[in-house]
């Protein structure tokens, strides 16, 4: 499921223009999905809320504009196969109903995208835009580079006739009157939208079987697509291992995920848990794996959770799943003879 996820390829971009916005490395360390090895493998998925963090911090860095700053780092190829898909049709509007046929490929699947073809007017439309994430550098973002693709696909310096935003405008606008070749830019609207008079059937010289297998890779890359694990993924490895460590500590796991003990009682307060319920769920996750995998008498199992005896482990089993550890071992041994 790749729901609530962007590509690596747009999260490298926004990291990149982050860095040269002058935001320290370490305020994007903490952030899940942007270790290298994450980072460096093409179908890996990040979580959005990773990318609308570096997007608040690039707004907060360069203030008015931030969009269109982002936008024009995104060479072609950049965003991998889905820049490609704008010249996969034989026409604008064919590759266009491509590229968003496919956005799955570069960002969250949850935005929706609609190509509203009348034969004079094309319009492209986002949709489904979560308001808790908008902010204007990320609308600025998509039309602009929307329009780069565009110019780019057939080789012209088209000029929409239209330019809708949901934000509102804050102060002046001229560097989008600059952006976009036009003073026609509305605020404040349902829709995000670019349109453009006479597009849609124009020529973009594109190859029809080169095309197809264009597109085919596209759907390829989101079948293949791998969600990064999120904050409290991590949590919970580096919770586990300390575990397995005997020293699972707040102070410990707090310096493992590389933040303050007092850092990691907000985030799990803003994750609506406690330390206390980790705990718990660790243990319970732990607990289990080991009655069921291993022969360890009961003593054992709960030495290696962290209790100081077997009863203890036994009333907090219990208080898990109902039953004893005894008890979940011969349901598993019934299981595996039935």
């Amino acid at each position: 499921m790749i729901a609530g996820t962007v590509s690596t390829q747009l999260t490298r971009l926004l990291r990149t223009t982050a860095l040269q916005a002058g935001v320290a490395p370490e305020e994007l360390a903490h952030l899940p999905g942007l270790t290298p090895e994450l980072l460096g493998d093409d179908l890996m998925r990040v979580p959005v809320e990773t990318a609308f963090r570096i997007w608040e911090l690039i707004s907060a860095r360069t203030g008015r504009g931030s969009g269109l700053r982002v936008a024009a780092g995104a060479n072609i190829g950049s965003l991998h196969v889905w820049d490609y898909l704008f010249t996969s049709g034989a026409t604008l509007g064919a590759g266009i109903q491509a590229a968003f046929d496919f956005h799955a490929a570069i960002t969250d699947p949850a935005v929706g995208v609609e190509v509203i073809d009348t034969g004079r007017l094309l319009t492209i439309r986002y949709t489904g835009i979560d308001p808790d994430y908008i902010v204007a550098s990320t609308e600025e973002f998509v039309l602009s580079l929307l329009l780069r693709r565009i110019r780019e696909a057939t080789g012209r310096p088209l000029v929409p006739v239209q330019v809708t935003f949901g934000h509102q405008a804050d102060g002046r606008y001229q560097h989008l009157i600059d952006a976009f070749d036009t003073g026609r830019i509305d605020f404040g609207a349902q829709h995000t939208e670019l349109t453009f008079l006479d597009a849609g059937s124009l020529p973009t010289g594109a190859d029809p079987h080169l095309g197809r297998i264009i597109r085919q890779h596209a759907e390829l890359t989101i079948a293949a697509a791998k969600t990064a694990p999120g904050w409290h993924d991590k949590l919970r490895a580096a919770m586990t291992d300390a575990l397995i460590r005997d020293q699972l500590s707040l102070d410990v796991v707090a310096h493992r995920l590389a933040m303050s003990p007092r850092t990691l009682q907000r985030r799990l307060g803003e994750q609506a848990t406690s330390w206390r319920a980790e705990v718990e769920a660790v243990r319970h996750a732990h607990a289990t794996a080991l009655l069921r995998d291993t022969g360890l008498p009961i003593q054992s199992v709960a030495a290696r959770l962290g209790y100081t005896d077997a009863r203890a482990l036994r009333r907090a089993f219990h208080r898990w799943t109902g039953r004893s550890p005894d008890a979940f071992r011969r349901a598993i041994a019934t299981t595996a003879d039935a």
